[in-house]
């Protein structure tokens, strides 16, 4: 493979965790003697994801104005805070990534993600219009950071009838839809948009989550997607990378993908590592995390 592989330090709203798990004054000193270690460009990066504000676990609805739907972009603290973490990359996507799709070019109607009960993740699927995906960039150009957008890698797909299905999560099957990422980039290049990299679904390899996706099959859609960059984008030098799988490490899944795939296809092979655990509130995370 001539892909670099790329680790992604996810940071999931920390801030959100801390609010409502503890909250304890310390002071910190730090003496800087001498370097022990030195790290790239590539360094910082976290997730902004898409959960609607009626999103809660373990007895916590953290989401109230923290998904990308309902955050506040205009936000001078925030604003401020991801400048100083420059360079710094954000990821678009996470766990209901697969269900959101894109108001741009056929699609006319735009459903707002709501609970349902038959849905992954009980909820139904999001979209994204054209007025929020500008207000998003309006915000990476304010702050200069980097962005790889997660791309609903479901669009096509047919989830299976048997719900018994042991194994893991159900594996969808069909080939992937690309007409709806395509539409995105379209409108995305219109208006100049830089994307610094796109990346096919979330963690719909090995078991999966809430869905999976087979390894050839997989291969195979993001062979698609790198066919659509290459022809949206003729321009290797401003053309977006494409990354993938972006989920948990599986030996048997992540070889066989790999040798399906040709090595001009990836850019970087990602994949997901919860150090902190699934955002349970515990009452040592502060100090799990310093």
């Amino acid at each position: 493979m001539g892909a670099k592989f790329g680790f992604f330090s996810v940071l999931v709203s920390l801030l959100s965790l801390f609010s409502f798990c503890y909250s304890e004054n310390l002071d910190l000193n730090v003496k800087v003697v001498t370097s022990k270690a030195n790290t790239d460009d590539n360094f910082i990066c976290a997730t902004l994801d898409w959960w609607p504000s009626d999103k809660c676990d373990y007895g916590h609805c953290p989401w109230a104005r923290a998904g990308m739907f309902n955050l506040d972009l205009n936000n001078k603290i925030l604003l401020n805070a991801v400048k100083e973490l420059n360079p710094l990359r954000i990821r678009l996507g996470g766990s209901v990534q697969d269900q959101i799709v894109y108001q741009f070019g056929d699609m006319k109607t735009c459903p707002q993600m709501k609970k349902d009960d038959d849905g992954m993740f009980g909820f139904s699927h999001g979209c994204l219009n054209c007025t929020r995906w500008d207000q998003i960039n309006d915000f990476l150009n304010t702050t200069g950071v980097k962005l790889t957008f997660g791309l609903n890698e479901l669009i096509g797909k047919k989830k299976p009838l048997n719900e018994s299905q042991e194994g893991g999560a159900l594996v969808w099957e069909g080939d992937w839809d690309s007409s709806n990422a395509a539409s995105l980039m379209a409108y995305s290049l219109s208006k100049g948009y830089k994307i610094d990299s796109y990346e096919l679904g979330n963690e719909l390899c090995g078991a999966g989550v809430s869905a999976r996706v087979e390894s050839v099959q997989y291969a195979k859609d993001i062979t698609k997607l790198r066919e659509l960059v290459n022809a949206l984008y003729p321009d290797p030098t401003t053309r977006p990378q494409v990354l993938g799988p972006a989920g948990f490490y599986d030996k048997e899944w992540f070889n066989t993908f790999l040798q399906h795939t040709k090595p001009s296809v990836l850019d970087g092979v990602t994949h997901h590592i919860y150090n902190l655990g699934a955002g349970k509130c515990i009452p040592y995370l502060f100090y799990t995390v310093i």
